[in-house]
């Protein structure tokens, strides 16, 4: 017999409850299924996204090695012309087997005339030393200068260093009139260009600080002084004198001795090296002052070392060439253009490119008029003035301004 309890019931079953825990699960993983899905959709962005910028960055620093190598090879190929340029006739070859034979290796010509070997090691690589070392100061300073600042038109004289080195070395010209000897007007510029640079920021201070404007402005009114004080020694000195005032501020290297190396040549690497340091501070600094301080910068110590750096870099610049405009304020702007503004690129690059606008500069000046050396202030400021227009309209129509 079938069951009495089944045989006859053809009733659908009832409807299952839905137990509670098993609708989470089962939402959980809809919603989990949901989010995977549209993870998969954004994922390939995202990962395209970071493919672009890690083959971006190759191509970056590929052109920064690329920038470092031409302008490394540019230097060498003007300190073999600069050289080999004088009246004792030297060709470039000449010169680089000189050079190798001094080192213990005998490849390459030696200079033909009798005079060629002691021309080039007592005369001409002093110079050719002293350009790079100058021009790698000045523009290693101005670099310096605009970083802190935030200003794309500081350079070494916003902050007097060039006008207190002139009155230094005025001074001492007329105080010693003939008998003024090269190494004590040297040393009058040097001191007198770290003392006005000392007074610029000990005037500028206000409560313990150092404001930007105030320290511009402070620098530009002890230019005027300075400015003044030169007319009066202009005015007064002899007739001697006065020349040779007005032709150290026109700049030159002709004084340049080995003696004078020795003493600029530790001044600017420790100058350098100091820059560098600093070049991870400067680019947080390019934040804002704010900005800075909240990441743990010392604004007011970092602006105190930039400017003892400068006023170090600077004063050994034109303690023996007198006054050279224009380096310290384009070559930053032209490495910019090349590599951006990073200062751990900045800074070396710079000091790079204004040894070689240096060595080019002296290459022209002793060129350019036969059995003449055109001062070097002079040629710098005849092209660099030019140039500068031409880079400050550029900028304008590319960006609307330098920011």
């Amino acid at each position: 017999m079938s069951d009495p309890d089944t045989s006859g019931d053809t009733s659908p079953a009832p409807p299952r409850t839905p137990d509670p825990a098993t609708e989470t699960v089962v939402a959980h993983n809809v919603r989990s299924e949901s989010a995977h899905d549209t993870a998969d959709r954004h994922t390939p962005d995202a990962s395209d996204e970071r493919d672009a910028a890690t083959m971006r960055a190759p191509r970056r620093w590929s052109r920064i090695t690329l920038v470092f190598a031409g302008s490394l090879a540019l230097l060498v190929v003007l300190t073999l012309i600069s050289a080999a340029v004088g009246q004792v006739p030297t060709t470039p070859l000449e010169v680089a087997g000189s050079v190798l034979h001094r080192i213990g290796l005998d490849w390459g010509p030696m200079p033909h005339h009798p005079a060629g070997e002691v021309t080039l090691w007592q005369v001409r690589f002093p110079r050719v030393v002293l350009a790079i070392l100058v021009g790698a100061a000045l523009a290693t300073a101005g670099a310096l200068l605009q970083g802190v600042f935030a200003n794309p038109l500081a350079e070494p004289g916003v902050i007097g260093v060039s006008a207190g080195a002139a009155v230094g070395a005025g001074v001492v010209i007329v105080v010693g009139g003939a008998f003024a000897a090269a190494w004590s007007v040297a040393a009058g510029a040097f001191v007198a260009g770290l003392g006005t640079t000392l007074a610029v920021y000990l005037l500028s201070r206000s409560r313990g600080r150092t404001e930007t404007v105030t320290l511009v402005l402070t620098g530009v009114a002890i230019n005027a002084f300075a400015g003044g004080v030169m007319s009066y020694l202009l005015f007064t000195a002899s007739p001697a004198a006065r020349d040779q005032i007005v032709f150290w501020q026109m700049g030159s290297l002709n004084g340049a001795t080995w003696q004078a190396v020795a003493i600029v040549a530790p001044l600017t690497a420790v100058g350098v090296a100091a820059a560098i340091l600093l070049a991870p501070r400067l680019d947080l600094l390019a934040l804002g002052e704010s900005a800075a301080r909240h990441l743990g910068v010392d604004v007011e110590r970092l602006r105190r070392n930039v400017i003892v750096i400068v006023a170090i870099l600077a004063t050994a610049g034109v303690a023996f060439t007198g006054i050279i405009l224009f380096v310290g304020l384009i070559v930053p702007h032209v490495v910019r253009m090349l590599v951006g503004p990073a200062h751990r690129v900045l800074i070396p690059l710079s000091a790079i490119l204004g040894a070689v606008v240096l060595l080019a500069a002296d290459i022209g000046a002793r060129t350019l008029v036969h059995n003449a050396d055109l001062p070097l202030g002079m040629l710098t400021s005849l092209v660099g003035g030019p140039f500068f227009f031409w880079l400050l309209r550029r900028t304008r129509a590319r960006s609307g301004g330098w920011a």
